[in-house]
């Protein structure tokens, strides 16, 4: 009998200690969006991207154009080359003309970004300073 007077007169009514355990669950649930959704914030890279006018570019001289067709052929002005023999031919050309030659490069709307990069990139190695992108206007037709 004493020990469930005892029982009886203890802070039954008051619960002290708060259950954590919804809380722990909103936060690790919180955690994990955070943890997904904080790449992503990050990989968005801001880019300013050129708009073309209708002025072109006033050369002395006719610059060198570099042309890649729909099938990935690659031309210096009328002769075709691979892309490695082309690097060689640049770097001919550079050593000719020096860094001030103006070079173009005219790249077909159906080949790869990243193709076009890479040929940008060798023509930039080779040392030519002036790369000129030839495009159509927006409202010129196929």
């Amino acid at each position: 009998m004493g020990m469930g007077s005892s029982r009886g007169n203890g802070p039954r009514g008051l619960v002290a200690d708060i259950n954590v355990t919804p809380l722990v669950d909103v936060m690790l649930v919180l955690l994990i969006i955070f943890m997904v959704t904080a790449p992503m914030m990050t990989q968005g890279l801001d880019v300013d991207l050129p708009e073309t006018t209708a002025n072109s570019l006033r050369q002395k001289e006719d610059p060198q154009v570099v042309s890649v067709d729909k099938d990935g052929k690659i031309m210096l002005g009328k002769i075709e080359y691979t892309q490695p023999v082309l690097r060689e031919q640049l770097a001919k050309l550079f050593a000719e003309k020096g860094k001030e030659e103006l070079i173009l490069l005219k790249a077909d709307k159906n080949i790869t970004y990243g193709q076009v990069a890479s040929i940008m990139a060798d023509i930039k190695a080779v040392g030519f300073t002036k790369l000129g992108m030839v495009t159509k206007p927006a409202d010129e037709k196929q």
